[in-house]
């Protein structure tokens, strides 16, 4: 780590994985995999009494809830990630006779836990497909002139489950005008111009968007344009000022 910053505030104890090496300012030993910041000093596992639990991997929720519950000490790892600025959870440490006790609870009962997640699994594909459908039919309402098939590929790309895609967003989710605008463009914007080989040819993003610029409009409300006769002509408006105008209302939380 650059910095020793301090981890966001959490209930319980919070343990830190090291990014770079780093010594423990009580024993000085190490360097240290994993730390506690003591008023922003660190401290091996040992000077800060952790050191007899054991480090559970995220991954198996059932198996974290239970540890954490049959065990009277336990701890969240977090390590920071830089690229996004933030700790992210990495596990948990736990005593070694309460992770025992949660994994013989874990199997006990492992089939029923098995199928709840197949049924859990067949409802948010329903779900899944009834949004893609929706989203689908919005991208048709607001450029009638999108081929049915381009609409529902669109419609898939922006709402895949666990992508981070617009479509995923609150907005995306509320099926709103912005979101569902952007998604167009953006497909537009890889599928139909050049885009993606000015980037690779190293164009900045900006300069490759402005390049593209005649295309996406061309595609979305020219001669022949998907809004033709639709949303994007009969309001006069370009649809790229609409995905703009709805950045900007989110950001002031409208």
């Amino acid at each position: 780590m650059a910095a020793l910053a301090t981890p966001p505030p959490r209930t319980g104890l919070v343990v830190v994985q090291a990014l770079r090496k780093k010594h423990c300012a009580e024993c000085r030993s190490g360097p240290v995999a994993l730390l506690v910041l003591d008023e922003g000093a660190p401290r091996c596992l040992d000077c800060a009494d952790l050191g007899h639990l054991v480090f559970l991997p995220r991954g198996d929720t059932a198996l974290t809830r239970r540890a954490r519950e049959e065990s009277a000490l336990s701890a969240v790892v977090v390590r920071f990630n830089r690229r996004r600025s933030r700790y992210e959870r990495q596990g948990v440490l736990v005593e070694e006779a309460g992770l025992a006790r949660a994994e013989e609870r874990c199997l006990a009962d492992a089939e029923a836990r098995r199928r709840r997640r197949v049924r859990d699994a067949r409802r948010r594909a329903a779900e899944d497909v009834r949004f893609t459908d929706a989203f689908a039919a919005e991208v048709l309402r607001l450029f009638p002139d999108c081929p049915s098939e381009r609409a529902r590929e669109i419609a898939s790309h922006a709402s895949l489950r666990g992508s981070g895609r617009v479509g995923r967003s609150a907005a995306g989710r509320a099926l709103t005008e912005f979101a569902v605008t952007s998604a167009v463009i953006a497909s537009v914007r890889h599928v139909d111009t050049p885009y993606d080989h000015l980037l690779m040819s190293g164009v900045p993003r900006y300069e490759a968007r402005r390049r593209i610029t005649a295309t996406v409009d061309a595609t979305l409300r020219g001669g022949g344009g998907w809004g033709e006769g639709g949303v994007g002509r009969g309001r006069g408006r370009d649809p790229r000022s609409r995905a703009r105008e709805g950045r900007v209302g989110l950001a002031r939380g409208r």
